[in-house]
């Protein structure tokens, strides 16, 4: 499922060759949630590394990401990590713009088709297609 999010460069990463047939580049997005902002940490994969390379730390940004997810056994112990796996950026004014937007993550532009409203909060991430609340905040037991 894709999502995409707005918000302003705060850290850009080295890219890291993992191993002869992956390597990955970290960035962290400063978003505003509320009263307090978010610092998430998305990834660029393969041919998407250089995505990043024409804006500093400092720009607002739209990114356009994916959720992934693996489970792997770890001498006999279930391991699970999540990514966000960022597949677009442009800058946050070309997005706002409409129209003349560039297109900078090599991805095909398609016409967007009205969205039913967004059920999630936070105006700046927003699931698409619309997707229902995984958890309502009185659903969690977090001390945050």
């Amino acid at each position: 499922m894709a999502y995409d999010v707005t918000g302003r460069l705060i850290e850009i990463f080295d890219e890291q060759q993992i191993s002869e047939k992956f390597r990955k580049r970290e960035f962290v997005l400063e978003v505003q949630d509320g009263q307090y902002p978010e610092q998430i940490k998305f990834q660029l994969v393969m041919d998407k590394t250089s995505l990043v390379d024409q804006f500093k730390v400092g720009d607002e940004v739209k990114i356009a990401f994916n959720l992934r997810g693996r489970g792997y056994n770890k001498n006999g112990q279930m391991m699970y990590f999540t990514n966000l796996e960022a597949w677009r950026i442009e800058p946050a004014s070309a997005a706002q713009g409409g129209g003349g937007a560039a297109n900078y993550g090599g991805q095909p532009q398609q016409q967007a088709a009205p969205r039913p409203a967004a059920q999630n909060q936070n105006p700046t991430l927003r699931a698409q297609p619309s997707a229902a609340p995984i958890a309502s905040d009185d659903d969690n037991d977090l001390p945050f």
